[in-house]
């Protein structure tokens, strides 16, 4: 089976594919890769646990969030359900609280090198819960900064683009122009990576038809 069959695939077994997510990126990510994602936000504690890495992190909340959307999922259905940290040593940087927190974050990113990291986590519904496969992951990416000025990082936040983003910038939108280079999956940093997920998600599937 041809990744680029999985949409069929899907449509043909009358299942839909459910993302636990609301963010527009990612469903515009998945609908570009020939999907028609039903949006299905999920409210989880996202409170980090003691000595929890990000990437441990983001792993466990999709898992979370997959795990709730499945109680709403039908047989067949598949469920994407992903979260996305920024990282700079040892500081996770969420989503900035005010526009000062988005300029200490970008501060921080001027001229250095942080790593996105994505956790994913694909189900497919079964008849019963023990009959649902599911499998989780956490791919990472690495971002490059150029050095920013004052000027550049006021104007920047002044367009309201940070408010949202983890890491307070979108580099798939304005935030294209603060960044040197990366090394990894440029997608993984626009909220989802979609070569991997396809992939993921054809042994899934493949592994249910067993």
């Amino acid at each position: 089976m041809s990744l680029f069959d999985l949409p069929a695939l899907l449509s043909a077994r009358e299942g839909r594919l459910l993302l636990a997510s609301g963010s527009p990126r990612r469903s515009e990510l998945l609908r570009e890769a020939g999907f028609v994602p039903i949006v299905v936000p999920q409210d989880v504690d996202e409170t980090p646990q003691p000595d929890e890495t990000p990437k441990a992190l983001v792993e466990r909340l999709a898992r979370l969030k997959a795990t709730s959307a499945l109680d709403d999922a039908r047989n067949g259905d598949v469920v994407v359900a992903a979260d996305t940290t920024v990282a700079i040593g040892n500081e996770d940087l969420g989503k900035p609280a005010s526009d000062e927190d988005a300029r200490r974050m970008l501060r921080m990113l001027s001229g250095a090198t942080h790593h996105v990291s994505t956790g994913v986590c694909l189900a497919v519904a079964g008849s019963t819960p023990s009959t649902r496969q599911a499998i989780s992951f956490v791919e990472t990416t690495e971002v490059t900064f150029y050095d920013l000025t004052e000027p550049d990082i006021d104007a920047y936040v002044a367009t309201g683009e940070p408010a949202d983003k983890a890491g307070a910038y979108g580099i798939q939108g304005l935030g294209r122009a603060l960044v040197s280079g990366i090394e990894g999956d440029y997608f993984n940093v626009v909220g989802l990576p979609v070569a991997r997920v396809l992939r993921e998600l054809s042994g899934l599937l493949a592994k249910e038809r067993e």
